[in-house]
């Protein structure tokens, strides 16, 4: 263990409107909280579906429903299906992917814990993200000013931090959400493309902090 960086870096990939991420997000709360002071977390926003210009079409709707049933089987969180019988969904991600962008410059150290917040909303609870005023909603209890996230959600900077994060996500090579990153001295490490329990994900960063520097 004496080849272990001090306090290691994972980068989560992630989107608050993503179902497996709703999963996994607590698996990754929890580890952080197991590796107290010697672990950092950065969320990185990886654009499920940007800005799409069309709704989502039957066989995308039934897609989307099955996958969130597996993702309920593995996880057993509560899932609203009341968002399929919308005659026609947009399904847009990218106001949710621009809010945690808004916590992660405003608030850094609650970014994981307004993406849980996010996914609750979105997943249990059937709420609009893509509509400010929930967005307001969902971060307020945080203690982040109503006034000064909106300012900075609508500005033309973070939403263009927000698409240059979705290219750098794209330029990593990343083909699943959600997916785990080590910020290792040897350049990025791949710990865990899609759903993984605690055990197995932990195991998989023990392996990778072990390999010599």
């Amino acid at each position: 263990m004496q080849n272990i960086p001090s306090n290691p870096l994972l980068l989560y990939v992630t989107d608050p409107m993503c179902a497996w991420c709703y999963g996994f997000t607590p698996v990754v709360r929890r580890l952080r909280a197991l590796w107290y002071g010697r672990l950092s977390v950065q969320v990185m926003v990886g654009g499920l579906r940007p800005n799409p210009q069309d709704v989502l079409s039957p066989e995308e709707k039934d897609k989307l429903a099955v996958n969130w049933h597996r993702a309920q089987e593995k996880s057993r969180l509560p899932f609203d299906y009341s968002f399929f019988l919308q005659p026609e969904i947009t399904f847009n991600t990218e106001p949710a992917c621009r809010a945690l962008l808004t916590v992660r410059h405003l608030r850094p150290n609650l970014t994981l814990e307004v993406l849980r917040a996010l996914h609750s909303a979105f997943f249990a609870d059937g709420l609009d993200l893509s509509r400010p005023e929930v967005l307001v909603d969902v971060v307020r209890p945080f203690g982040i000013d109503e006034n000064l996230f909106l300012a900075v959600f609508e500005t033309e900077e973070i939403y263009r931090q927000t698409q240059l994060e979705f290219q750098e996500v794209e330029n990593l090579g990343v083909s699943t959400l959600p997916s785990v990153y080590l910020d290792h001295p040897q350049g990025l490490r791949l710990i865990s493309r899609g759903y993984c329990d605690l055990p197995e994900l932990e195991e998989r960063l023990l392996q990778a902090l072990e390999i010599p520097l």
